[in-house]
């Protein structure tokens, strides 16, 4: 799908599937205070690209022309007042490498680091709250693995994200 190009700020997530989707949107709906808790569970490739750089699209679909990634969720971590599942796959990081390549006349510092990739399920309150819900998952969590569908770009609004375009995977 061709991206209209846009003003500001785009963002590049790694789309779940649905099934993996639905199960985290749920922990973010229990534990993110409601308030706050206006995007899915995401996970963020990329934070901030200019949005009108037409390169970028054309880039995602070349990147998108491949087999759909498995991640392998290895713990539940606690990030001070964020509570978060990380992610692990030597092949994701391999292509956040090659992402990073094609991107790097637009990357930000912290889009230059090594990808440390991670699902929110609870982030702006207390660090004592952070900490109780880190200590329930953690009695409970088993390693378990995701399947990611393709890319998205978002549009950030100062909060809330707008989704821009989609970049699916091939078909198993």
């Amino acid at each position: 799908m061709a991206q209209i190009l846009q003003t500001g700020t785009l963002i590049i997530t790694l789309d779940m599937g649905p099934a993996d989707q639905a199960f985290f949107n749920s922990l973010r709906e229990k534990h993110f205070p409601a308030h706050a808790n206006y995007l899915d569970a995401h996970i963020t490739l990329f934070h901030k690209l200019p949005a009108n750089e037409g390169s970028i699209p054309r880039t995602l679909t070349e990147f998108a022309n491949r087999a759909p990634l498995e991640l392998a969720v290895s713990n539940v971590h606690l990030m001070g007042t964020c509570v978060a599942y990380t992610l692990a796959s030597g092949e994701l990081k391999k292509l956040h490498e090659q992402m990073q390549k094609a991107f790097e006349p637009w990357l930000i510092k912290q889009d230059q680091q090594p990808l440390r990739p991670h699902i929110t399920v609870q982030n702006k309150v207390t660090a004592f709250k952070a900490q109780q819900l880190h200590q329930e998952l953690s009695k409970t969590f088993s390693p378990f693995t995701i399947q990611t569908t393709g890319f998205s770009t978002w549009k950030y609004l100062k909060g809330p994200w707008k989704l821009l375009d989609k970049y699916p995977f091939l078909p198993l």
